[in-house]
Order: structure tokens, then C-alpha cells, then sequence
């Protein structure tokens, strides 16, 4: 406001009015005070709606800069995720063992795994038992590799992490997912030495692969890396112990897998690299037992009735070109074979609400040469064979899910009477699922026989090989108690 212009036209204005009226009701020096005071209040209130307004552009410009942070971490986490159901399963050692690529398409499918995710899985289970033999040293139970130098006396116990997983699934685009395991068990490594030595402390790197797959738009798929192989089922309703027929056929390896699954239909055949490979899988190449060649394969297939419906059967067969069982006298882990010796498996099981049955038989298409111990030639050479037979019963404890379960399995590798002849395990498990993903399980465990494949007819003594590592008539109990967890 410009003082002087109102002045000068106040003065002419105030020209008109009379000098007695001037005198009465104005006065000069009062006017000017007020209209300086109207210039200051103006000026101060100019001053703050400036003020204001620059706060508001602040506040303006910070919360653009917040919703562009948020919009980049939702970019990110869009990238980097965690389902922890989808890990717990992906990680499961016991149910769809060597069916994981599936579970993997299945995840795309309904939505758990995006396009051009990368979820992050891990699975630690930690145990605590108490083990009592017969038979000093001698503990069967196969969930702990057999070896005296882990087991002394009659009784053992332990408080100890027996496995932890690390992993990743990685899609890129609708086709192609990268998936692999990382794992430490150190009760179960082939390293030599206790539990605590560096050698038996080592990560492995269990699976890997690049899986090829849309199940919307076709029923055909593939994977290429190191993974399980398609013979049998060799799952478990145990909530801890495998499956004898795991323990006896269930193979690891590297080569090539191709599938098909439609309408209950699952088909598959993996060509698997020759010679000695990581569980359950021999050929040999050139005579010797160096992975040089892919000359071995299996192939399965199964129908699942009622796939859609409350109860469901799954029935399968499978075959395997070359398992382990056939090198000669004395029988060592890895070692090369003259021949390949294959095995054939079948399976059913069947599912409701409450319930899983389910049974599994494998055995070896000819004679395994190292079960023929020359020095005691009364024990002719045996097939080997392994079977089970398990039922789970599904509730809840204390308003969690839980399974109560009963299994029985058994690996064979001897005619009636040789110290190799069997090995029995009996199972009663119950678990409670405190989340999801989160397992609390218990089991009694008896295992009948003593039987390691390594010198199992003997030969481990260079003085003495007519005694063998095996004995019929050690027998085992444990209590088992644990927690398995995931993510």
C-alpha cells in the first residue's frame, strides 16, 4: 500500500468538510497511526501466508519423495520375496522327494512364484535323542551314517543341528526358472571322522537346476543341473526318519530330466551321467567308475485317481538303469562296477482327509557281486530289495494340526542266515504343526540289524575277511525329539 496516494486523497477530501466537523470527529496524527498499524499487520500476515506456503511445497515435495522411496522398495521387494508354506514344502526331505520340479511349475501356476521373482527359502531342523544297542557300537538307525567313530558303548544321546537349507527359486519370464539347495548335515556326510570334524562340516550345494515349464500352456516340462532322480516314490508319513526305501533307492544326480503331467498323468525319464554319482546311481564307463559319460536313466510313471476330490489314489511304477549295487567283494561307496545292475519300483498310496496310506517295493534286477563273500561261500550273491508300508491319521493337538504315524521298512541284501541278510526299521511318529511352517515332531524308533552298505560282507579287517561289518542281531532303540522350521 502506497501511504503518500492515501494521504494526499484524504486531504482532499477532508477539504470539504467543515473545520467545526474536522475538529469534532477526525484527527490527523490518529489516522496516520492506524493506517501505519493496517500496513504492519498486512506486512506480518504477507509474511506468514509466505511462509506457509513454502512450508506446504516442503511437505509437498517430501511426501513425492517418500511415495517415490516406496514406489522403488515395492519395486525391490517385487524382486526379492518369502513364502514361507512354498519353502517348508519346496525343502521337505520327506513327501514329493524327487518330484520338486512340479511343486516348483505348480507354484507359477497359482500365483506363489511371479514373473521375474527371486524367492528365498532356508529350512533348519535341529534334534535331540537318546540311543540304546545291544551290541556295543553298533547303532543302525540311518538318519546318523552308522560309523563307530560317532557311536560308542551302548547307549549315545545328542542335542545337535542335523540339517540346515539355504535356497533360492529364481523365474525369468513365464518359461524358465532357476532353482537350487544349499545344505550342511553333518550326522548324515560321507566325510570321514565325528560329527565335529571340518570334514563332516561341509556345505554342499544338494540340488540345482534350470527348470523349463508353463503349465498353462503346456503339460510338458524339463530340468538340467543336479537333482533327485524319478524312481519310485520313496516318500515317508514319518514326521523326521526316511523311509528305508529312501535310504536304499533314492538317488542323486546329474543329468537331464523331461516330463509330462496332465489330468492325474505324471511321466518321467532322466538321462543321468554315468558312473558313480551321488546317491543310488552306477554305470560304469570305460571300467571304471569316473561320471564321463551319460549312460544311465530312469524312468517312472504314475496316474492319481480323484486328483480333484476328497480322497485320491496314486499308483506308479518305475525303472532305473544302474543303481549301486554292483560293485564286487569288497563292497566300498563309489566304487567302479563290471556291470550295471538295475531296479524296478512299485507304488500306490492313498489320501483322504484324515489319511495317507501308502506302501512301496523295490528291488534290484540281478544279484549284487559284493554280497558274495568268497571266504564264506555258504552266503550265496542276493538281489537286493527294500520295501515299506506307512499310515498317517491327521487332527489337531491343542488346536494345532497334527499327524500321528506308523511306518514300517526294510532294506534286504542277504540270503536267510548271513549276518547282511536284512535290516528292519519300525517307526511310531506324531507331529504338530505350530505354524505352517513350523514342525514339532517325536518318534520311537526301532531298527532290527546292523547292516552299512561299506564292507557290508566283510572285508574291512585285511587279516579277517571272512568277518563282516553287518550283524543280524543287533538291534537299536531311540527316541527322537525335534523341530523342524522354515522359511
Amino acid at each position: 500500500m502506497n501511504t503518500k496516494l492515501v494521504l494526499i486523497l484524504l486531504s482532499a477530501s477532508l477539504l470539504t468538510i467543515s473545520s467545526q466537523s474536522w475538529s469534532q470527529d477526525f484527527d490527523l496524527s490518529t489516522i496516520l497511526e492506524r493506517l501505519e498499524k493496517l500496513e504492519n499487520e498486512n506486512k506480518e500476515l504477507r509474511e506468514k501466508y509466505q511462509a506457509l506456503a513454502a512450508s506446504v511445497n516442503q511437505v509437498a515435495q517430501a511426501s513425492n519423495s517418500m511415495a517415490s522411496a516406496s514406489t522403488t522398495k515395492s519395486s525391490a521387494d517385487g524382486v526379492i520375496q518369502f513364502n514361507s508354506e512354498y519353502g517348508y514344502q519346496l525343502l521337505d526331505p520327506l513327501v514329493n522327494i524327487n518330484r520338486k520340479q512340479l511343486g516348483v511349475l505348480n507354484a507359477k501356476q497359482d500365483g506363489t512364484l511371479g514373473k521375474n521373482v527371486v524367492n528365498l527359502q532356508g529350512a533348519v531342523t535341529a534334534i535331540a535323542d537318546y540311543q540304546s544297542t545291544n551290541e556295543p557300537n553298533l547303532f543302525g538307525y540311518l538318519m546318523r551314517h552308522p560309523t563307530s567313530n560317532n557311536q560308542r558303548g551302548t547307549t549315545v544321546s545328542e542335542a545337535t543341528i542335523h540339517s540346515a537349507q539355504l535356497g533360492f527359486t529364481a523365474t525369468a519370464g513365464d518359461w524358465i526358472t532357476a532353482n537350487a539347495e544349499f545344505l550342511f548335515d553333518p550326522e548324515q556326510s560321507f566325510g570321514a571322522g565325528t560329527n565335529t570334524s571340518l570334514t563332516r562340516n561341509q556345505v554342499q550345494v544338494r540340488r540345482a537346476y534350470v527348470l523349463f515349464g508353463n503349465l498353462d500352456e503346456s503339460p510338458l516340462y524339463a530340468s538340467l543341473g543336479k537333482m533327485a532322480v524319478p524312481f519310485g516314490l520313496t516318500d515317508t508319513v514319518n514326521p523326521f526318519t526316511n523311509s528305508t526305501v529312501w535310504h536304499a533307492f533314492g538317488g542323486l544326480a546329474n543329468g537331464a530330466t523331461f516330463g509330462y503331467t496332465k489330468d492325474g498323468l505324471n511321466v518321467s525319464a532322466m538321462a543321468i551321467q554315468g558312473g558313480a554319482q551321488f546317491r543310488s546311481a552306477n554305470t560304469p564307463v570305460e571300467g571304471t567308475s569316473v561320471p564321463s559319460k551319460l549312460n544311465n536313466y530312469a524312468v517312472n510313471a504314475s496316474y492319481e485317481f480323484g486328483s480333484e476330490s476328497d480322497q485320491s489314489l496314486l499308483i506308479g511304477a518305475s525303472y532305473q538303469r544302474g543303481t549301486a549295487y554292483c560293485q564286487g567283494f569288497p563292497i566300498t561307496h563309489f566304487s567302479q562296477c563290471e556291470e550295471p545292475n538295475g531296479a524296478y519300483d512299485v507304488y500306490a498310496k492313498w489320501q483322504s482327509d484324515n489319511w495317507t496310506v501308502k506302501t512301496e517295493f523295490a528291488k534290484t534286477t540281478d544279484e549284487w557281486p559284493g554280497t558274495f563273500n568268497p571266504t564264506i561261500p555258504q552266503f550265496a550273491a542276493s538281489k537286493v530289495s527294500s520295501m515299506d508300508f506307512g499310515v498317517q491319521y491327521r487332527d489337531e493337538l491343542f488346536g494345532k494340526p497334527a499327524a500321528y504315524s506308523f511306518e514300517f521298512s526294510n532294506f534286504e541284501a542277504g540270503p536267510a542266515g548271513a549276518e547282511w541278510e536284512r535290516q528292519n526299521q519300525w517307526v511310531l511318529g506324531l507331529a504338530m504343526h505350530y505354524a505352517p511352517n513350523i514342525k514339532l515332531f517325536s518318534e520311537l524308533i526301532k531298527v532290527e540289524g546292523y547292516a552299512p552298505l561299506n564292507f557290508l560282507s566283510g572285508g574291512h579287517i585285511p587279516d579277517r575277511p571272512d568277518i563282516p561289518v553287518s550283524d543280524a542281531s543287533a538291534d537299536s532303540e531311540i527316541l527322537m525329539l525335534g523341530v523342524n522350521a522354515a522359511f
